[in-house]
């Protein structure tokens, strides 16, 4: 089926006011359930849908897929929740369920004998290419920066989607994956990919979980490459990818891997979501917010530090990016305010304006400016357009006010 892109807000809203009428029973509610009738597969996928805390209906947000989604997008959503703003983009999550034909759908080749149907991840691939990532960026407001992340199974599938579709996603995160499949068939595409490729502007984040062999608890990362026992095909598989990873530099694929020696296969989506996450969007964290809480820090070299972020976004995203949450930039101009710093004041206003130009607020802030300088013409100026925007009593009320100080 599909939605408009009216519709799809108004099911959103109508999610917001379920959420907000049922707090006495409910302490949250994670995901709205969409679908989508995949004329590939011949059947109807669900997938569910979650929008940041602080969602805003005029901007477009980057997009993480979930692999498993009816189970793990909870853990995602909770990542998001804690490490946005300075560790992580604010992202629209979208946890794509994998409840039925799970091996079919996530293993990359027919492995026999087999309890259940694999080997379709080219059709499940070409389903989330061509059909469903489409079919969210027409009816969500997400832009074509995209993540992929999957778990042990859906971690193979990540890997595969890398090294045969690596344009389909930005980042790949590979929560201990199942790279022991096939006769560790990945690793042996993964030698000619990574001869013939380059993966540049790609992160792969992979982890592995610390039951190393499955019936000597006490086996170290050290023991395992030297073990030839079937039960440490799964970290040798996993060991042996990453060190191909590392041998291949020239690819300039963004490599990070790591070892959970304390958790199991069940256990480690958790641990592996954060440090994962974080991982791959190093880049993305703030960079000398000391300077603004600094009053002695020069307007200019905040200004090159706004700027210098500014770009380093821009070139990751492919597109402009605000450099700093709106709260951060609108609470450092009153700071500045209350320091007597007008015109750092001012410069943090004017900076608001430009990155969230249809925030009320962000106008409303700038008049502050204006009447605590006297410039009450400047300041109505700001009102009426923050008004234009919110339409609100409030800046109503604060229009007439200023209008009558005028007069």
């Amino acid at each position: 089926m599909t939605y408009s892109f009216q519709k799809t807000f108004l099911c959103l809203l109508l999610m917001f006011s379920m959420i907000g009428t049922a707090q006495a029973q409910f302490l949250a509610q994670i995901g709205l359930k969409d679908s989508i009738y995949s004329e590939l597969l011949k059947e109807t996928r669900v997938f569910y849908v979650q929008v940041p805390e602080n969602f805003d209906s005029n901007k477009k947000y980057p997009t993480a897929y979930i692999l498993d989604g009816e189970i793990l997008l909870s853990a995602l959503s909770v990542t998001q929740s804690f490490y946005s703003g300075g560790f992580l983009p604010d992202m629209i999550l979208i946890g794509i369920s994998n409840h039925e034909n799970r091996n079919r759908d996530l293993t990359p080749s027919v492995v026999e004998p087999s309890y259940a149907p694999n080997g379709g991840a080219a059709a499940f691939t070409e389903f989330l290419s061509s059909e469903l990532i489409p079919y969210v960026e027409a009816n969500y407001p997400v832009t074509t920066y995209k993540t992929l992340i999957g778990h042990s199974y859906g971690g193979l599938f990540a890997i595969n989607t890398l090294l045969n579709q690596p344009d389909l996603f930005v980042n790949y995160l590979a929560i201990d994956p199942s790279l022991d499949w096939d006769d560790q068939l990945m690793l042996k595409q993964a030698k000619e990919v990574f001869e013939s490729k380059s993966l540049n502007g790609k992160s792969l984040y992979i982890s592995l979980n610390g039951q190393l062999h499955m019936q000597k608890p006490e086996m170290t990362l050290e023991d395992v490459m030297q073990d030839e026992s079937e039960f440490t095909l799964f970290a040798k598989s996993n060991m042996a990818f990453a060190e191909l990873c590392r041998a291949n530099s020239q690819t300039n694929l963004d490599f990070d891997w790591e070892f959970f020696p304390k958790d199991l296969h069940g256990t480690i989506p958790l641990p592996s979501l954060r440090n994962g996450l974080i991982s791959i969007f190093k880049w993305f964290q703030m960079e000398r917010v000391e300077l603004f809480n600094i009053p002695e820090t020069p307007t200019e070299d905040l200004i090159e530090l706004i700027n210098y972020r500014a770009k380093k976004l821009e070139a990751h995203f492919g597109y402009e990016v605000a450099p700093y949450p709106e709260d951060l930039v609108n609470m450092s101009g009153y700071m500045s305010m209350d320091r007597g710093q007008m015109d750092k004041a001012k410069m943090f206003f004017e900076q608001g304006i430009h990155y969230f130009p249809n925030s009320a607020n962000m106008y409303d802030s700038m008049a502050d400016y204006y009447v605590a300088n006297d410039d009450l013409e400047s300041a109505l100026t700001y009102v009426k357009k923050a008004f234009e925007i919110s339409g609100s009593d409030y800046h109503k009320g604060r229009l007439e006010e200023i209008q009558l100080k005028i007069n």
